[in-house]
């Protein structure tokens, strides 16, 4: 029997260190206050961010163990699969010795804004009590798996457009519009971008909404860094923004940013919201984003957000029945509590013992 073996795939790897400074650990204290420490980079036209948890961490034995992930930035229809992997190389502590073993994620594939790989966990010495504070190098490299072209094809780079649209909007070259935010901030850009993006800037700009010559157009119903980061979308179809932001903040700016595409005709970061919000429900944010799903057509999101509280335990119910949230539900969409209501039933149903 003949066998035969074809190679579909080729790699791409990428190494960088990442210098953690004023770094802590002891087994009562181990870093509960310090934000994750972020690198990006471009890998094959596509960028990433490499982030570095010191209060994401599990105890191998005595080993203190800290998480890092790997974020994509990027988009992809077709996936991009990688691997992240890491190991910390230096400990400016004394006679402390990291542990050199690299660990590595699974394999994942990428392929919108914000994809994480699962965390991996990387040792870096026994955490004692004289181990207070110290500078740590991280030594990360990212795997990357493309397909690979016929033999002898030259290779044809990833699209850059969305970088190079990015930067037309950082310069102003050639705007000819100019946003004024109700906070005093204002926005250069261009009519002919927004057009193609968003419907409602086709009509305003070539339809017959308004004056087509108009230079500057007020907005007096958004926040100036919600307007920014839907402006950032249109032009580079991401919102980086999400990823320089406390968890709290990144909600409250996706709460916003739905509200905006859903003004603004952009289906696409509607979406992005929706699966944002879905991944980030809990019993103090579930009954003021199901107000919003109700409140902007969001079907799939309106069905995550019941079936989070009519599926939960009586201890949620009652917390997310004494949230504020809650009690702007009830006075902004009363009609979606009657749903409520009846999956809630239906669920108290299905675990009645009379049914079994």
């Amino acid at each position: 029997m003949n066998h035969s073996c074809t190679h579909l795939r080729e790699v791409v790897r990428f190494v960088l260190q990442i210098k953690v400074d004023g770094f802590c650990v002891t087994k009562a204290n181990i870093n509960q206050d310090m934000g994750c420490v972020r690198s990006r980079c471009t890998l094959d036209g596509h960028d990433w961010e490499i982030r570095f948890h010191p209060a994401l961490y599990v105890f191998d034995y005595t080993n203190y163990c800290p998480g890092l992930d790997l974020v994509f930035l990027g988009e992809s229809s077709k996936g991009v699969t990688a691997i992240l992997s890491g190991k910390i190389t230096t400990v400016g502590a004394g006679d402390i010795k990291p542990l050199t073993e690299t660990k590595a994620t699974v394999p994942k594939s990428f392929s919108h804004p914000m994809d994480r790989s699962s965390p991996v966990y990387i040792g870096m010495g026994t955490a004692r009590d004289d181990f207070r504070s110290c500078s740590l190098t991280v030594e990360c490299s990212i795997t990357m798996f493309r397909e690979r072209g016929p033999e002898g094809a030259i290779p044809v780079p990833a699209s850059d457009l969305p970088r190079h649209l990015g930067e037309l909007l950082r310069s102003e070259a050639g705007a000819d519009v100019t946003f004024a935010v109700s906070s005093g901030e204002s926005f250069a850009a261009h009519k002919g971008v927004l057009a193609v993006r968003s419907p409602v800037f086709m009509a305003e700009f070539f339809g017959h909404m308004k004056d087509k010559d108009a230079q500057i157009v007020e907005i007096r119903d958004m926040d100036a860094a919600v307007f920014r980061a839907m402006l950032g979308f249109i032009y580079t179809d991401a919102v980086p923004e999400l990823a320089d932001k406390a968890p709290e903040e990144a909600v409250t700016l996706v709460q916003h940013l739905l509200v905006a595409a859903d003004m603004y005709g952009l289906d696409r970061l509607k979406v992005m919201c929706e699966h944002r919000l879905t991944l980030g429900l809990d019993v103090g944010t579930v009954a003021l984003t199901l107000a919003l799903a109700e409140q902007h057509n969001c079907s799939r999101l309106k069905a995550k957000c019941i079936e989070f509280i009519a599926g939960g335990s009586q201890e949620n119910l009652d917390a997310v029945l004494s949230s504020e949230g809650y009690k702007d539900l009830v006075a902004t969409s009363p009609s979606v509590l009657a749903e409520l209501l009846k999956a809630a039933h239906g669920k108290k149903r299905s675990r009645s013992p009379d049914d079994k």
